[in-house]
C-alpha cells in the first residue's frame, strides 16, 4: 500500500497544510540517508510537494541518490530558519524513497518544474510525519505525529521529569 502525500493530506488535511507551509518557508532542507556501512549521511535538498506526492530530486550520481537506491529509508528535516526562534515549529518526515525511472514520467516532471536533465527523482512513501512546536503559554512542547494506519497523535511535554501526556 502506498502512503504518499495524498494519503496523508486526505487523512489529516489541517496537519498536512501546516507541514506543507513549514516546508514552503525555505527552499532548502536536510535529507538523512544511510551509507553502505549503515552510518548516517546528511545532505541539503530541495523538495517539491505536487500532484499528491512529496518529491526528492537529486543530481545524477549524487551520494544521497546512491544511498537511496541501495537503502530507500530516509528522514527529511525542515530548514530551521535564520535563527533559533522557529515560530512555526520543527517538522520531520520519514519514509522510503521510491525511484522514478520511467522516461515519460521524468520528462513530465522536468517540464513542470524546470529540473535540468539528467537527474534522479524519488517519490516519498511516508512512514512518519512529526511536527514539534512550543506552547510558550504553558511552557510545553506540543508533539504531533502521523503514522499510516494509526493517524494523528498529539503529546504535550513540559521541561521537567514528568512523562509526556496525551493532548
Amino acid at each position: 500500500m502506498t502512503n504518499n502525500w495524498a494519503v496523508f493530506e486526505k487523512e489529516e488535511p489541517v496537519f498536512a497544510a501546516a507541514v506543507r507551509a513549514r516546508y514552503a518557508q525555505y527552499p532548502h532542507h536536510v535529507l538523512a540517508t544511510l551509507r553502505a556501512d549503515g552510518s548516517p549521511r546528511v545532505a541539503g535538498l530541495n523538495v517539491e510537494i505536487r500532484g499528491g506526492e512529496l518529491w526528492l530530486g537529486m543530481m545524477p550520481g549524487s551520494r544521497k541518490a546512491l544511498d537511496l537506491q541501495r537503502d530507500p529509508r530516509f528522514a527529511l528535516h525542515s530548514n530551521p530558519g535564520p535563527d533559533d526562534t522557529m515560530p512555526d515549529g520543527d517538522v520531520r518526515i520519514s519514509g522510503r524513497a521510491v525511484e522514478i525511472t520511467d522516461p515519460p514520467e521524468l520528462h513530465r516532471y522536468a517540464e513542470e518544474t524546470g529540473e535540468p536533465h539528467p537527474f534522479h527523482l524519488f517519490r516519498a512513501d511516508l512512514t512518519e510525519v512529526v511536527h514539534i512546536a512550543v506552547d510558550a503559554d504553558a511552557d510545553e512542547l506540543v508533539i504531533t505525529t502521523w503514522h499510516p494506519g494509526t493517524g494523528r497523535h498529539v503529546l504535550r511535554r513540559g521541561n521537567d521529569d514528568e512523562p509526556p501526556r496525551e493532548a
